[in-house]
């Protein structure tokens, strides 16, 4: 097998060929795409913002992640990710000392433990009640908008703070904070996963979870882990998401990026059906989504077409990875292969 029909055979492939598709295009458009500067000691550049705007979706899709390794979903994390910033915003505004670092401190923290209890509230439902996962999130995404809409009394919290800002806007050696935040969330996720049997155990009760039961895994308490890290990547999303406007906006805060999150794991190669899954897929998945939509606004693509054109890319990555497309590739090369070798006898 050559180089490329190796590279080819790779879930990996065909994502990061639409990646640089989408890099090109924008190239074209926009010459300076690439460049980088730096100002006042900070990077700028629209490829420093696809990562900056990007952050939330990939932190949120790692949890996504090891949550459809194990044959589940969790359509809550929007939900989750607005609770979050509506806490965080309600305590800072009540706070006598809004720009206080200690206020800011505490209220992460709480949002922070809140979504804790969310994803154990996901993880009880779904691992000792038996609910079917799409089922059991799908209670607190419908619910959970309204638990924020009760915490902000239905107005658009806005917060002058700028320690809280900080983690939405701010920059730390030059480097966008929630990048940073992201980097550490995938790193962490990597490590705890690839570097112990953790991600080996979550694999095998996405396969199997009677088999793994029955192998010693603990599989009720898996299932806890991963819905309960999936709520706390929503949590910090959600901060950031909040902390770059100042406000908290229970209707609009993380509006979608469920979604979003599934398709970068999907694109990825992570499969639906649970079991093996790739972290950097699903890394590759989430730059794929960013940078559709800064294609949307550097092509000038009318905005309300957003969500149709991220669909047709989407579907075209899902027919390139899918194995009927595979067979189809396989097959031809073996029939090019055959008419080489007849053509070397024949000569």
């Amino acid at each position: 097998m050559t180089t490329l029909a190796k590279m080819a055979s790779s879930r990996l492939f065909w994502p990061v060929v639409m990646l640089l598709v989408l890099f090109a295009i924008n190239l074209v458009a926009f010459p300076g795409f690439f460049e980088i500067t730096v100002r006042d000691g900070q990077l700028f550049g629209s490829l420093i913002d696809i990562l900056r705007n990007g952050a939330p979706t990939l932190i949120i899709a790692v949890g996504m992640t090891l949550v459809i390794a194990t044959r589940g979903i969790d359509l809550s994390v929007g939900a989750v990710a607005a609770i979050s910033g509506a806490v965080a915003c309600s305590i800072i505004l009540g706070s006598p000392n809004p720009g206080s670092l200690a206020t800011v401190a505490v209220a992460v923290s709480v949002a922070l433990l809140i979504s804790l209890v969310l994803g154990v509230w996901n993880g009880f439902l779904v691992a000792v009640l038996g609910i079917q996962p799409i089922i059991a999130t799908l209670i607190l995404m419908t619910a959970g908008r309204g638990v924020a809409m009760l915490i902000t009394e239905g107005q658009i919290l806005t917060v002058n703070s700028p320690p809280f800002k900080f983690l939405g806007s701010g920059f730390w050696l030059g480097v966008p904070v929630a990048v940073i935040i992201a980097a550490v969330v995938f790193g962490v996720a990597a490590l705890l996963t690839r570097r112990t049997a953790l991600g080996m155990f979550i694999e095998s009760v996405g396969i199997n979870p009677e088999a793994s039961r029955q192998a010693g895994v603990r599989a009720r308490g898996l299932l806890f882990a991963v819905y309960t890290f999936c709520a706390l990547c929503a949590a910090i999303a959600g901060l950031i998401l909040t902390a770059n406007t100042a406000a908290a906006d229970a209707n609009n805060t993380g509006l979608f990026i469920e979604l979003d999150a599934i398709l970068a794991v999907v694109i990825g190669g992570t499969s639906l059906a649970g079991g093996r899954y790739s972290l950097v897929g699903t890394l590759v998945g989430a730059l794929v989504i960013q940078t559709l939509v800064t294609t949307v606004y550097t092509v000038g693509i009318p905005p309300i077409a957003t969500m149709v054109f991220k669909a047709a890319v989407v579907t075209a990555v899902c027919l390139l990875q899918s194995p009927t497309t595979a067979e189809a590739l396989s097959g031809f090369r073996r029939r090019l292969a055959v008419r080489s070798g007849k053509g070397v006898a024949a000569s």
